[in-house]
């Protein structure tokens, strides 16, 4: 008998090693002057600190050129170092993505260098560039691709060769399409781990629409569409010499580096027509409160905000300093009132969110521990309206410009700094000397300026309000707010091929299969009988490069209750669920057991052999025979395994989909060694393979039926 699944485990055990630190707790002061209390000399106040002016920011001379095929190179000489690096910029994004294949672009710009190229594989180019100390990647975001190259001065014929053939003869092999896709399913079923990430996410598409591509999210059905094909036409729209602009920087001459990039390219001569704009913002404003229900987390973490303007908005350096003012810094509004004065989060902060070509979102976020949420929210959005009342201080607006202005150096420390943002302006269509009217716009903002831009721009009837975490948790109603709507934070899964339609014949066939297992595992009144069952099993999970030794004990109490206790190489891990509800102890503490466990718990006991051959007697189960030995188990949420049986009527071999730290794969369970205990037949080895693979072996060292054990055993906390 199983009591949790191996993908449960290992779920498990990335809890019970993550060593998540504690939010809320504060921080520990009084280390600046631990010297001076320990004899060494004394720290001066940090008002007494006299810091040199900043340098003088200078744009160094970018040479531009146009290849005969359309490239436009720009080149900026540096002989700090014998190194060289630059990137092709290249008009595409996933905002091209077509509807029903959400991620296309995405894979695109993974297996474009991972898939090697017409002459050499990903892993033969890793190897070529790792013996000389360079790279090559490559990425497609939402509105620009990009493919990066480094590499030593003496290196870089080689290298650029390299670059060269990734631009413009990708192989997208199948291998490396087919590893894209498994890394991207894994971060499908992981997307709700990070109560922040949600609340970002969905603030994100509440407000761009759910149904555009600035909203769209990617499911596994959309993954599953995608072909080889797919990318191949996808490249070609896109990846064309007119279409690209190509950027270096580092120790070579201009000349020389010009001649050689037109070299390279010269026969490139691929033609598409001018790629369309990206499509347009059309979302409306979505005021309102949304709650996203996440039941294992102890803090309420938000996001509030709605849609602003770009970078082109001659309000923008006024509103970045405004953004700074409400919640940038330490020494923000938000920051005094909520977390010092308040006491209500570790962290909250405002952001002016603008981008290039499309409107940008204007959000405040942080998190906050669950019995304070509403409080903190109306404290934030108090402060939203504070800053539209009333001018701010003189030291207010003098510190937020000094941070705005002194982070500015920031983007130019590195020539290949300022060689990015100069072509990125040029790519947006933005002037290039763009950042010093932004600098010196900044240098020009007053106090007038940052109420008349609060007024005109923070728009409190337009928030949207999105909180994550336990309702049954919060002091107050999150409805005080206003109409809650909540959010379905549910993963789809695939859809699968239908089951073949069942007739008489096959119904009866199925279920005939299953009184022959009722007979050969001990009767079917017998195992009906069956109240609670204990187990011991040693595991060994086959997860990483070595295999993970386990030592389990579960407990399973009728009709619906199961408890696990792990002695795992870092200690032990205990965990109770009825499927509903449950918690987890573990060396971090206690957790309550995640969603996507109770689901999978649900699974399991769906699965268990000595309840799976009952299911004739459970309501809403159909039973289908697909073979002379196979019997398909399904029920109306969607649930079902395939079970083969041997010639004595013995469950042999289990099939059904699971959810793997990869997002959804086939199991295989093969039963083995059944022996009979009090009357009922057990397997005592069972070894699982998820995707192909072996995944875990367990046997099982005890068994025990009907103790007498009670809900409160299985739910008690060690």
């Amino acid at each position: 008998m199983k009591s949790i699944s191996l993908w449960m485990l290992i779920c498990c055990l990335s809890y019970a090693q993550s060593g998540v630190a504690n939010p809320a707790k504060p921080l520990r002061g009084g280390a600046l002057n631990r010297s001076a209390r320990a004899g060494g000399p004394e720290v001066p106040p940090y008002k007494l600190l006299k810091f040199p002016p900043l340098r003088e920011v200078k744009i160094p001379d970018v040479a531009t050129f146009t290849l005969p095929n359309g490239i436009r190179l720009y080149l900026v000489e540096n002989h700090e170092l014998p190194l060289i690096s630059g990137f092709a910029l290249i008009r595409t994004g996933n905002l091209f993505d077509p509807p029903d294949k959400v991620g296309l672009a995405e894979i695109t710009g993974m297996v474009l260098r991972t898939g090697g190229t017409q002459s050499k594989t990903g892993d033969q180019l890793d190897e070529e560039l790792e013996n000389v100390a360079a790279s090559v990647e490559s990425s497609i975001g939402e509105t620009s691709g990009r493919v990066n190259f480094s590499c030593l001065k003496e290196n870089a014929a080689q290298v650029l060769a390299i670059f060269r053939d990734i631009l413009t003869q990708p192989e997208f092999r199948q291998e490396k399409i087919d590893l894209a896709k498994t890394q991207l399913r894994g971060s499908i079923a992981r997307r709700n781990d990070n109560a922040h990430g949600i609340a970002s996410r969905e603030l994100d598409s509440i407000l761009y629409g759910r149904d555009t591509p600035y909203g769209w999210q990617m499911e596994y059905e959309h993954l599953d569409r995608i072909q080889r094909s797919d990318l191949q036409a996808f490249y070609r729209r896109y990846f064309f010499p007119s279409n690209i602009m190509i950027a270096a920087q580092g120790d070579f001459n201009t000349q020389e580096m010009k001649a050689l990039l037109e070299k390279l390219f010269s026969s490139w001569d691929a033609k598409q027509e001018p790629v369309p704009p990206f499509p347009p913002v059309t979302a409306k404003s979505a005021p309102g409160v949304y709650l996203g229900v996440k039941t294992d987390v102890t803090q309420t973490f938000f996001a509030f905000g709605h849609l602003n303007g770009t970078f082109r908005d001659p309000d923008y350096p006024a509103l970045e300093v405004m953004a700074d003012i409400l919640g940038g810094s330490f020494s923000s509004r938000l920051f005094r009132k909520v977390r010092t004065e308040l006491g209500y989060a570790y962290s909250i902060y405002a952001r002016w969110g603008a981008a290039y070509d499309h409107p940008g979102v204007f959000s405040v976020s942080g998190s906050t521990k669950s019995a304070s949420t509403v409080e903190t929210l109306r404290a934030a959005l108090a402060e939203v309206e504070r800053i539209r009342s009333s001018e701010v201080t003189d030291q207010e607006l003098e510190t937020a410009k000094q941070a705005v202005l002194n982070s500015f150096v920031f983007n130019f420390d590195h020539p290949s700094k300022t060689l990015s943002r100069i072509v990125t302006y040029e790519y947006y269509g933005y002037p290039r000397d763009f950042i010093f009217q932004y600098q010196k716009a900044v240098e020009r903002v007053t106090k007038a300026d940052i109420l008349r831009v609060a007024r005109q721009h923070l728009k409190p009837e337009a928030l949207a309000i999105v909180a994550v975490g336990n309702p049954a948790e919060f002091g107050k109603p999150l409805s005080e707010l206003g109409p809650v709507k909540e959010i379905d934070l549910r993963i789809p899964e695939p859809k699968r091929a239908a089951p073949a339609p069942s007739d008489a014949g096959s119904e009866e066939r199925g279920k005939a299969l299953l009184r022959k297992a009722q007979a050969a595992m001990g009767g079917a009144e017998r195992l009906a009988a069956i109240h609670d069952v204990s187990s011991e099993s040693e595991v060994e999970v086959y997860a990483g490069p070595s295999p993970i030794k386990v030592r389990q004990q579960t407990l399973y109490v009728a009709p619906h209750h199961m408890r696990s206790i792990q002695e795992l190489p870092f200690g032990t891990l205990t965990m109770y669920s009825d499927t509903r509800t449950g918690w987890m102890r573990g060396p971090q503490g206690d957790m309550p057991v995640p969603e996507v466990l109770l689901r999978q718990t649900a699974l399991q006991l769906f699965r268990l052999p000595y309840l799976l051959v009952l299911s004739e007697r459970q309501p809403g189960r159909k039973i289908t025979a697909t073979g002379a030995s196979t019997t398909l188990v399904s029920d109306d949420s969607g649930r079902s395994v395939e079970v083969r049986f041997d010639e004595n009527g013995l469950p042999r071999e289990m099939k059904y989909q699971t959810m793997t730290q990869s997002g959804p794969a086939e199991a295989v369970e093969l039963l083995d060694e059944w022996k009979a205990v009090d009357g009922i037949q057990f397997p005592h080895r069972i070894t699982v393979e998820q995707g192909g693979r072996k995944f875990a072996d367990i046997r099982v060292t005890s068994i025990a039926v009907n103790q007498g054990k009670t809900v409160e055993d299985a739910s008690q906390k060690p």
